[in-house]
This record gives structure tokens, sequence and C-alpha cells, in this order.
């Protein structure tokens, strides 16, 4: 472990600690003022929009890059209110509102500030070249490992000791590089070296993983005995693929390697980089840095430190950094917004249909229909029937039996049972043809959506349903009074006095006739057969004519009246199901486009192409 103590000897009289300030880096928010004209404030506005500044200059504007970040986090945050009670998956959430939380973090903090760690494995050298970079002996090195046992951090400007609070690095191990022309190309970087992370002391790996959480880049170093080394491809490259453009990954020790060997491996390197999903920024495209170099030597040292200065002074690290996480929260939030169908999940037409002839089907709309139909014709019959056959129906009818068997039979005749006189069973029935029709237009509905979202939307119809069975027995009984109450009549049309006018004046030719044939018989008149006789048989006649005609002529008016009574019904039991199903649903569906657009904006395309 080094022992690394603030020495005051003559190693440290060459401008390492800078004697007219503290040892300890405190942030200077005037010089960031002064220094604020462009940099990474598009990290600094990406969550609030607000500047570091208090108020009192104003910001510079954003590029196009940092306002698409803050458009990013902005969909992220409303992405994650908006599923937080629906989605199961409380680990892929957890990630992003962590996202979140570090933009913010790092929105209050320096940005004119870029954070590069130096990472590797036991052995590669990248305490050797931070020493290098930094242009004086700070990090310990030797055959002994490991060597480093905590982060050290080298800062070559002031403002950044928030930056460093933020990784944890006490004052005691933040160190000033030596005042060179080299180092002021490097001015606004902040080089951390990082304990092995192969390290056979857990707490040394805890180190690694937490800074590199929050670093703004990484310079990878490896060497030619363990750059292929399955721990540093496997745990840290391949996931931190779409970090590619704030990585660098150098080969060092390329002294060591005889001829053309060092090409050969940098080719190898290269290759095991591509297989990671790691894009190189060769030929001017964005990607990692891959270079060979010597830190024992200063071969290639100069190149990395001129790139190192550039990368710096574009000031936009930070925010490729970020955006980089909001790229790998995005990928593992993919399964929770995007499945394999059709983009706007919603509840067809057919469904609709379906599910509100099911309904109607369970309140008994169609025989409430029949019921009403055949009451009409019923009470047409009995306006417009002969007065005879009346009588011989009341006649029946008080002939009847008084049994309850009887008079039930009687009751039901013509009429729908109401919901409180079903059988047992075909109450049942039509409670399961309730939950079936809800089932049935779930499931339309969740198709294409993902598995957490199907299931938001299956939960929301079963609570819909939970009462709609009474709620539609309800409704069977307040509107099916018309039909299944025998004493209420139904409406009569406007010929309905022609035709009961008629009927009477045939029931007096009989009258009329049968008294003067009497009167004949009886020799009260003369004898005159055929004029009674007439009288008699035209009325005979024409009551059941007239009937006749008048059930002919009710046939219509019954039908549209059984109609209107069966689509008041469905109508009614639709309503009821929309209200307590399909509007619940729906409203769930829209919040689910609500967090797909979202999603398509945090993820940087659009839904349509997805």
């Amino acid at each position: 472990m080094t022992a690394l103590t603030d020495r005051t000897d003559d190693r440290w009289d060459d401008g390492l600690i800078a004697r007219s300030r503290p040892q300890t880096l405190e942030f200077d928010e005037e010089q960031e003022e002064r220094d604020g004209e462009g940099g990474d404030d598009a990290l600094v506005r990406a969550v609030s929009g607000a500047g570091s500044d208090g108020g009192k200059v104003t910001a510079p504007p954003l590029s196009p890059e940092a306002q698409a970040l803050r458009t990013r986090l902005e969909a992220l945050r409303q992405l994650i209110g908006l599923s937080r009670t629906r989605i199961l998956d409380g680990k892929s959430l957890g990630e992003a509102g962590r996202i979140l939380d570090e933009a913010a973090a790092r929105r209050g903090l320096s940005a004119q500030h870029t954070v590069v760690a130096i990472a590797g494995a036991t052995g590669s050298g990248k305490s050797t070249l931070f020493n290098s970079l930094a242009g004086v002996q700070i990090s310990e090195t030797g055959l002994r490992r490991p060597t480093t046992a905590a982060p050290i951090a080298c800062s070559w400007s002031d403002g950044a000791a928030g930056l460093l609070d933020r990784l944890e690095i006490p004052g005691r191990l933040r160190r000033r590089p030596r005042e060179t022309a080299e180092a002021e190309a490097l001015r606004g970087m902040v080089l951390v070296d990082l304990p092995d992370l192969d390290s056979a002391v857990g707490a040394h790996r805890d180190h690694v993983d937490r800074v590199l959480a929050l670093v703004d880049a990484v310079v990878w170093v490896v060497d030619p005995e363990k750059y292929a080394d399955a721990v540093l491809h496997e745990k840290y490259l391949r996931p931190l693929a779409g970090h590619a453009e704030v990585t660098f990954v150098v080969l060092n020790q390329v002294d060591r390697l005889p001829g053309e060997s060092a090409d050969l491996v940098l080719d190898d390197l290269r290759r095991l980089l591509d297989d990671d999903g790691i894009a190189l920024g060769e030929h001017g495209e964005p990607g990692a840095t891959v270079l060979g170099i010597s830190a024992l030597t200063g071969e290639g040292v100069g190149e990395l430190r001129e790139l190192l200065g550039q990368f710096t002074q574009e000031k936009g690290a930070a925010t490729r950094r970020i955006s980089a996480d909001v790229d790998r929260a995005a990928l593992r939030l993919r399964p929770l917004y995007v499945a394999d169908g059709h983009p706007g999940p919603e509840i067809g037409e057919v469904a609709r249909a379906e599910f509100e002839d099911r309904l109607a089907e369970a309140v008994g709309a169609y025989a409430a229909g029949l019921a009403a139909e055949r009451a009409w014709r019923r009470n047409a019959g009995k306006a417009c029937g002969t007065p005879w056959l009346r009588l011989w129906r009341w006649y029946e009818s008080r002939r009847a039996p008084r049994s309850l068997a009887g008079l039930a039979a009687l009751a039901a005749i013509g009429r729908t049972p109401t919901a409180t006189e079903l059988p047992v069973e075909e109450e049942v029935t039509a409670r399961q043809r309730v939950e079936q029709a809800v089932r049935t237009v779930a499931d339309e509905a969740v198709i294409g959506l993902p598995d957490p979202w199907a299931q938001a939307v299956r939960e929301t119809a079963v609570r819909g349903a939970d009462r709609l069975p009474e709620a539609l027995d309800e409704i069977a009984v307040t509107l099916g009074t018309a039909v299944t109450v025998p004493h209420v009549k139904p409406p009569r049309p406007g010929w309905w006095p022609a035709a009961v006018l008629a009927q009477a004046a045939m029931t007096l030719l009989q009258i009329y006739g049968g008294l003067w044939l009497v009167g004949q018989i009886a020799g009260v008149l003369p004898p005159h057969l055929m004029p009674p006789v007439l009288l008699m048989v035209a009325g005979i006649v024409g009551g059941p004519l007239v009937e006749w005609a008048c059930s002919i002529a009710a046939r219509g008016p019954a039908r549209r009246y059984g109609q209107d009574a069966e689509r008041r019904l469905r109508q009614a039991a639709a309503g009821c199901g929309r209200a307590r199903v399909l509007e619940p649903v729906a409203a769930e569906l829209l919040r689910y486009r609500e967090v797909r657009e979202q999603y398509a904006t945090v993820a940087k395309f659009s839904t349509t192409r997805q």
C-alpha cells in the first residue's frame, strides 16, 4: 500500500503544491464565472436549465448537443414519473433515477473542468503514466502489488474541489502538477489515478467501480501481457461500450515489444475492442482513441497529452458521458416500453362491438326486445280485437288454476324475468358472460404491449369489472320495467281509435242484426230475413277482418317498439361497460402511448421506427 503523506521536503518544491495556496483545492466560484464563456454549460442546465452562477451572469447559449441532452433528461424524468406505479422492474427505473441524480449533481459543479480517470490492471503502468502526465512523482510506483491503494487526484487548475468531493477524494490525496508550458495545455483537466481493477483487496475494486461511475472520461491502460484480460473486457469495457467517445485505450510498455510486434498487438487490441462493441475513433469518426505508449521512456506520452488537452478544451466530456449513460439506461428500459406489436395499442372497433354485444347478451337485451314486441302486439290485440274474443280470454283467465306454478306461468307469458327472478344457473352464466367479455377486450387491448404494461391493463380491466354484473342487473330491472311488468302498456299509434271504432261498428252491426232477427222471429217486426242476416254476417266477418288488418298494421310498430327497447337496454349496458372497463383501459393505453413517446425521446429514435 502506498504511503501518501503531506511531505514537505525538497521533493515537493517544484510546484507540485503551491505554497501560497491551501493544500486543499477550494471551489473558486468567481473563477468559473470568468471562464464560463462556453464549455459544458449544456450539462449545467441539462436538468434544471439554470446556470451555476446564482444569477450573477448570463449563461451562454446551449449547443445542439447540450440542448438534446437536456431534452432527453427531461423526458427521462417524465418517463420515470409516469411509469413508477406501472413498472415492476424497479431496478431498471432505479438505475435511470440514479442517472438523473448524477446529472443533477454534476450540474452543480464546475463545468470548466474535465475529470479523467486512469484505470488498469495490476502492473499495467497506470501510475507511471499518471506521474508522466503530471510531470512529477505523485503516485508511487514499484514492484510491490498493489501499489495504489486509493484514488489520487491531480488538478491542472483551481475550482475542482467540488468535483473531488463528489469523488470522495480527501484533501491529502489532491495534488498539483509541475508548472510547465506543457501543463498549460491541460488546464481544466482533473486526472485521477485509480487502484488496480483486479486488485485482491475488495476495497480497492470498490474505489474503482465508484469513481468510474462519476468521472467524465476514462483512460484504460493495458500492457502487452494483460490487454486481453477477461476481467477488463467483460466487466468494464463491454458494459461501457456506449461510452466510446469518452474512452481512451492506451497500450503501455510498447518499448518491450521488438520490431513490428507493437503494431500487431495494437491491431489485436483494436479487434478485441471491436468485439466488445466499442466504436473506434478512426478516419475522423467519433469513438474511442487507441494508441501505443511507453510511460517509462516517454514514447507516445506527448501525443496522449496533446489528445487529452484537446479533449479537455472542448469542455464537452461531461455532456457526452451523461448522454452515454442515458443511452445505456434507455437500452435497459427498452423491454419495458417496446414490444413486437403495433406502435399504438388501442381497443379496436371490432373488439368494442363484441364487448357491447356480450354485455347486451348478459343483460338480456334481445329477449327484452322480443318481449316488448309481443307486449305491443298483445296490447294491440286487446284494443282492436272482437269483444267476444276478449270476453273469452277473460273467461279463460278466470278459469286458470290459482296455484303458484300457474300464476308464475301466466306472469311469465310474454315477458323477460328480472334479475332477482333468474335461476342460480342463469345468474352464474350471466356473470361468466360478463367476465368473459372483460377478458376478451383486455386481451385485445394488450396486443403489442410489453409485459408490465399488459399486466397493468389487465388489472385495470379486472378492477372495472368487479361490480359490473350487479350494475347490469340494476339496469335490467330499471329499464326492463316496460316489458317485464304486465300492466305497463306500450304507447298506442294514431290509427288505433279508428280501428276501435271500426270494431265497435262491427259489433253494433252484429247486435243490431241479431235484435232485428229476434224481432222477426217473435213476430214483432215484419218478416224480412235477408237484411238482418246480412247485417249479422257483415259484423261477424268484419270484426275478425278488422282485427286481422290491425295485427298486420301492428307488426311494424311492434317491431320498432321492441327494437327501441332492445336498443335502450343495449346502450345502457354498453355505457356501463364503457364507464367501468373501456374508458379506464383506454386511459391506461393513453398513458402507455405517452411514456412510449417519452422513451422515444430518451432513446433518440422515433416510436414508428421501432
